[in-house]
């Protein structure tokens, strides 16, 4: 199979989102074929450069979100100026090129919200299903005249594009911040647009020559979108043109992600809201035509619910991490240090080590021989944490970073003054500062060891990955009441109420008092994590998937030759028989197992029920949709295994001819 792996702002680079999950992913199904299409966020990232790419990588194409001119991403790389290959538009693509941007403007900032059609009447939901449609069309229009002109950048930045979008905002039924939005305001929320629909204008899609046995998505058989936003619309447009299914996958919901960005961007409130409009359509198009959505934990699975996600197509696959790091320290039978926390992380406003060395402070009355170790990771290169990433977004992220920890450790120079036994001793702080990959803890492992509890005080989160890392180590933990943390533990830990340094002092001081509790939490937490967490559970998970969706929404192309000429008897006529599980009624012994055969008829041995089977492949890996909601059923019952079979070889049977 050939997959189109989708990402933006991670894989292939060093520094970035999501890569080193990308990274195993890949490499776990080596039996797979894996086309990269990369989109990146600074210029810093560019020149960190990729991790090394195992042999199933056959080819690389990235382009730049960050900057019109072109980039240096290495091989492959296309800079933004060189995929439009053209300037302005020709008079009759300008006048398209006004009609089609303006019904995409006033889809965004007309009145009716995305995502609430599940709490309005029947007509708002009309109205927000209309206006879904509308932005869609206006998309694909766009996607279509940026295919045959060659690119769309001049025109999204032209006046005349702003002249449609002030006319949009200032027009009857507009938001209310639209309508209060002024030139500067405008010409913000522009420059955000045409960034975003940069990938319209990318030569990613098909090769010169015209045939789809080379490079471009249209010559795969499944897209993979890492993340939603500008990561997953280059799927939208490969399906739109050449069938391609799409597979989009979420850890962190990016809708999400930009409604946090935007306002720690400190953009005015209209264009806060012109943007939130926009990437709320874009998300909701996005999923409504994926074939499948992988949410990696509940918490990120109710935000694509509410932005119109079908239920139908969610299927929660948790991260998977590496585990054999951890198993000399969870397998270790002595306990880490019985007075020591530990806290590990990225340093972080987000984090609340205020309310940590707080709740301390209240620790240390109780529990005087305690002690807390932080062992921190400051963020060096990391790809922009902006909705647009731009250059010097890691630099302000370090100065946040740094003037966070120093203000953490006046906190605890002033709550801990040094203590000394003697007059001549020398004092020593409770609370110590330590970098991860120093003296003090060389490894991460190493980390987690050094003591018996685990805290996470986070006020924001995701998916908690350091807390996993905790329970493969077998460590007990106490852990505040954000993201997916609930979710992870499962009940192998303490959960508190975030910003209150008194319910977490109390839990804390709970575990360190009672060692036969923090082993028994420790056990179930490493168990539960080697279950359900693991780089193996979530590997199967999306071989399942990979196979699963392939052989529902097969791609038709015809084969042809070098010459581009068609190639007779391509397909083998057994790839145009449809067996039993897809004829209508077909599924149980009454039903017809053959188009045209009576349904009364036995089915030969071959046919014969494997519900067993097919069940057992879908269920394999750490789908957990099936135990929430009891409705994924995998494969659909079954025949489910054939079909997958009878899906893929059709698809490598083309390609091979």
């Amino acid at each position: 199979m050939r997959i189109g792996l989708l990402t933006e702002g991670g894989y292939p680079y060093v520094s970035g989102e999501a890569r080193l999950w990308c990274d195993r992913l890949v490499r776990g199904l080596e039996q797979h074929e894996f086309d990269i299409y990369a989109l990146s966020r600074s210029q810093q990232q560019e020149d960190a450069g990729w991790l090394e790419l195992p042999p199933q990588v056959s080819r690389v194409r990235t382009a730049p979100l960050w900057t019109g001119g072109a980039g240096s991403g290495g091989p492959g790389h296309s800079g933004y100026e060189d995929g439009v290959r053209g300037g302005g538009l020709r008079w009759r693509a300008r006048r398209r090129f006004a009609s089609l941007y303006g019904e995409l403007v006033e889809a965004v900032v007309c009145g009716a919200g995305v995502g609430t059609a599940a709490g309005a009447g029947a007509g708002a939901a009309d109205t927000v299903g209309e206006e879904a449609d509308r932005f869609a069309n206006a998309l694909y229009g766009l996607a279509e005249l940026a295919r045959d002109e060659g690119g769309l950048g001049a025109a999204l930045r032209s006046e005349a594009a702003m002249r449609i979008l002030e006319r949009a905002c200032r027009a009857p039924g507009a938001l209310r911040a639209a309508r209060a939005a002024r030139v500067p305001d405008l010409l913000a929320f522009a420059g955000h647009v045409e960034r975003a629909l940069r990938p319209l204008s990318l030569d990613w899609y098909e090769d010169t020559s015209g045939s789809y046995d080379g490079g471009g998505l249209g010559s795969v058989d499944l897209c993979h979108a890492t993340s939603g936003g500008a990561a997953a619309l280059p799927g939208l447009i490969a399906k739109r043109f050449f069938g391609v299914p799409l597979l989009v996958t979420e850890y962190g919901v990016q809708l999400r992600a930009r409604y946090i960005a935007a306002g720690d961007a400190e953009l005015s409130a209209p264009v806060r809201a012109l943007l939130a409009a926009f990437h709320g359509r874009l998300a909701a198009e996005v999923y409504r035509q994926a074939a499948v959505i992988t949410p990696g934990n509940t918490h990120a699975r109710r935000w694509q619910e509410r932005c119109g996600a079908d239920r139908a197509k969610l299927r929660t696959v948790h991260p998977g991490m590496e585990a054999s790091r951890f198993a000399e320290i969870g397998e270790r039978e002595e306990p880490g240090e019985p007075d020591t926390l530990v806290w590990v992380g990225r340093i972080d406003p987000s984090k609340d080590l205020i309310s940590l060395l707080h709740a301390f402070a209240e620790i240390r009355k109780e529990e005087p021989k305690a002690r807390l170790r932080i062992v921190g990771a400051m963020p060096r290169g990391a790809a922009g944490s902006g909705a647009n990433g731009g250059p010097g977004s890691e630099c302000s992220e370090d100065r946040e970073a740094e003037a966070y920890l120093g203000h953490c450790k006046a906190l605890a120079a002033q709550l801990f003054p040094d203590e000394a036994a003697g007059i001549h001793a020398v004092g020593e702080n409770p609370v110590s500062f330590e970098e991860l990959g120093g003296p003090e803890a060389p490894d991460l492992a190493d980390a987690y060891g050094a003591g018996s509890v685990v805290v996470l005080s986070s006020v924001v989160e995701g998916f908690p990955i350091s807390l996993v890392e905790a329970m493969f180590c077998g460590r007990a933990t106490v852990s505040t009441d954000v993201g997916a943390v609930v979710e992870v533990i499962g009940g192998t830990g303490l959960v508190v109420p975030p910003r209150n340094p008194k319910a977490l002092a109390e839990a804390c001081v709970a575990l360190l008092r009672d060692p036969e509790r923090r082993d028994r939490l420790g056990a179930a937490a490493r168990a539960r994590a080697l279950e359900l967490f693991t780089v193996e559970q979530n590997v199967a998970a999306f071989r399942s998937i990979y196979l699963e969706i392939v052989s529902h929404c097969p791609v038709r192309r015809e084969a042809v030759d070098d010459a581009g000429e068609p190639l007779p008897f391509s397909h083998p006529p057994e790839a145009h028989v449809p067996g039993r599980w897809t004829a209508p009624g077909g599924g149980g012994t009454g039903g017809t197992w053959l188009a045209g055969r009576p349904a009364g008829s036995g089915a030969p041995s071959w046919a014969a029920d494997s519900e067993g089977e097919s069940g057992a492949a879908a269920g394999a890996g750490p789908v957990s949709d099936a135990d929430a909601d009891g409705r994924d059923g995998g494969d659909d019952g079954a025949g489910g295994e054939r079909e997958q079979l009878a899906g893929v070889t059709q698809g490598s049977g083309e390609r091979d001819a």
